[in-house]
This record gives structure tokens, C-alpha cells and sequence, in this order.
């Protein structure tokens, strides 16, 4: 039986509904799993009439339930009937922020419930997400406290390279705070886990200083590296891992380097993602470790300046298909 993807289409007024709809064009993936899209239908018409993209032929309306996507064996759309009268490609606002958090909530429930099989997001508009009331800064922390995990991590993975964050969408004066032992060490062990998994052997990882030349043996910063980064290695080492570091974060992604790390360890966000978007931006996945669900993402924003335009590549949210078709096979969380 195929696997039943939930796919938010993310803020209606970006790049996410055109990807959605055209990766139901792509045989490869429909022969595959059931996609099922969560979004708005009349938004999802016009770009499907804007760009000469396909519709699936069944639409189910939000009130029959969430039971009623767990039902379904071709493509469709859940249709949410937004209040979107005002919507305007490029312009997310309040009323696009709210309409991209329900579709992510009826996803992970949906999800919870059973009725799919995992969830695949499209790209959101935090600023819109913000201007609507609501208080989660993305989709990693919602889905955290939405599926009561004991413990989660964002990763994102390509075949170039793979990074875990320990922090994610904080400032940059908060990371320090947010450090500690025990988070460092989950962090290593769930991405240790995930990578071993994927490539079928246990995976070599490298972990990323805080600050820079890796603290310089107490220089620089507050001895964070000795505190907390250490041990954390430290005790990972003892379980048997191959773990490195800490590195300083200016070297640790050169080729070299790269050859023989299988994922990275970074204390905070842009850490890891500069290096991967360098690398591998139309190509990562983003993937929510340590979940009682399967959940997979594109690993770029809402593209706001070419919305609607037919021009955005898909490949990201076709690799995150990909996985997540794999993952929810595997059964891996």
C-alpha cells in the first residue's frame, strides 16, 4: 500500500502552492505515494490556471474532518476555505500567515492520528506567521510542542552535507543560554542515529565550536566549548560514536574536512545553514528528528519575489518527497 503524504502547500501567497501542484505531475511520485495537499483550493486554481498546471480531481472540504483525508487513495486537495478574499501573490500578510499555521496543525494531527503516513511542509512566511498572533517562530518548535516530543532537532541533509542545530530560531545573543551538556549530546545521538540509518553504517560526526577558532583554549567567549561542548563529545565517545571537535566552524566545512564528517553538529542556525545552502540549496532536506511522526521540508523560504511565476525550482520539495516516502517505508521518526 503507498504512503499517505500530507503536503502543506505554505503561505498561499509564495512559491509553495506552484511546487505543490507540480510535483503532482511527476508520475515518479504519485506511482509512489497518495499526496495529499493541505491548503486552499481557489488559490491553488488560480496558479494551476496561471501556470497551465494539472489540479487533482478530488477536493474534500475541511468539515468532513480530518478522518476523511485518512480515506483517501488518489491525489487531492484539503480544502481549508480560507479567508484569502485579499490575497495577492508576493504579499504574505496576517490572513496568509493564519491559512499556512492551520495547514501545518491539521498535518500534525492528521499525522498523530494516523490518517497519514508522514508530513512533507511547504515553505512559511514568519513575518506573516507573526502579523496573524501566532507565537511560534517555525515549523520545528510547533511541531515539537504539538506532538508532545521528549525531544526533537532540525537537520538538514543533502548529499554534499548534513547538519543538526542544537539551537534554531533564536538571536544570536541567546545561543550561549540555550547551550548545555545534555542538549549537545541529543543532538549528536539523534542526528548520529538518523545518518547511521541513511547511509547504512555508523555515521562520523563533527561538531562545531561556538565561538571562534573553537574558543582558542578559553580566549574567546566564556569557555563554552570546555563547559558543554566537550563533555557532550565526551560522553558520545563513550557510547561508542565517532565524534570529532569541537572545530572551529571557519574550517570545518572545506573539503577535506567534508570527506570525512557525515554530519555536522552546529551550535546555532546559520552555522549550519550557510554552509549547506552554499552547497546544496535547491537540494537539502529539512527533516524534524526525534518526532513520534515522519516529517520532511523544503529547505528554502516562501520566495516571495517570483511567486506565481512558474520560475521556482521544485527540486527541494521533490527531494523531501523522496524522503519522506522513504522514511515513512522505514517507519523512521
Amino acid at each position: 500500500m503507498k504512503p499517505r503524504l500530507a503536503i502543506t502547500i505554505g503561505d498561499p501567497a509564495g512559491v509553495g502552492p506552484e511546487l505543490a501542484l507540480k510535483v503532482l505531475s511527476d508520475r515518479t511520485i504519485t506511482d509512489r505515494c497518495v499526496p495529499i495537499l493541505l491548503g486552499d483550493w481557489k488559490p491553488l486554481q488560480a496558479v494551476a490556471a496561471r501556470l497551465s498546471l494539472q489540479l487533482p480531481q478530488q477536493v474534500v472540504p475541511r468539515k468532513e474532518g480530518l478522518s476523511a483525508i485518512g480515506a483517501l487513495d488518489q491525489p487531492a486537495i484539503f480544502d481549508f476555505a480560507s479567508p484569502l478574499e485579499n490575497l495577492c501573490p508576493g504579499v504574505a500578510d496576517r490572513a496568509t500567515g493564519a491559512a499556512s499555521f492551520a495547514y501545518v496543525v491539521d498535518a500534525i494531527d492528521a499525522a498523530m492520528a494516523g490518517h497519514v503516513d508522514a508530513i512533507v511542509t511547504g515553505p512559511i512566511q514568519k513575518e506573516a506567521w507573526h502579523a496573524a498572533g501566532i507565537e511560534f517562530p517555525g515549523h520545528t518548535e510547533l511541531l515539537a510542542q504539538r506532538s508532545r516530543a521528549e525531544r526533537c532537532c532540525m537537520m538538514l541533509t543533502s548529499n554534499d552535507i548534513s547538519c543538526a542545530l542544537v539551537t534554531v530560531h533564536v538571536g544570536l545573543h541567546e545561543v550561549p543560554n540555550l547551550l548545555s551538556t545534555e542538549r549537545i549530546l541529543e543532538t549528536i545521538l539523534l542526528a548520529h542515529a538518523a545518518v547511521s540509518q541513511q547511509r547504512g553504517r555508523p555515521a562520523r560526526v563533527a561538531v562545531c565550536g561556538l565561538n571562534p577558532h573553537a574558543g582558542e583554549g578559553g580566549m574567546f567567549g566564556q569557555r563554552e566549548e570546555e563547559r558543554w561542548i566537550v563533555p557532550a563529545i565526551e560522553a558520545a565517545r563513550a557510547q561508542g560514536l565517532s565524534v570529532s571537535g569541537p572545530l572551529p566552524a571557519d574550517t570545518a566545512f572545506v573539503p577535506a574536512m567534508r570527506r570525512q564528517t557525515d554530519v555536522y553538529i552546529c551550535m546555532y542556525h546559520d552555522q549550519g545553514l550557510i554552509p549547506l545552502k552554499t552547497l546544496a540549496f535547491d537540494e537539502a532536506v529539512n527533516v524534524t528528528l526525534g518526532l513520534p511522526i515522519v516529517r520532511t521540508s523544503v529547505d528554502h523560504g516562501t520566495a516571495l519575489d517570483i511567486a506565481w511565476q512558474g520560475i521556482a525550482s521544485d527540486t527541494s520539495m521533490k527531494q523531501a518527497i523522496e524522503m519522506a516516502i522513504r522514511l515513512a517505508a522505514k517507519g523512521t521518526k
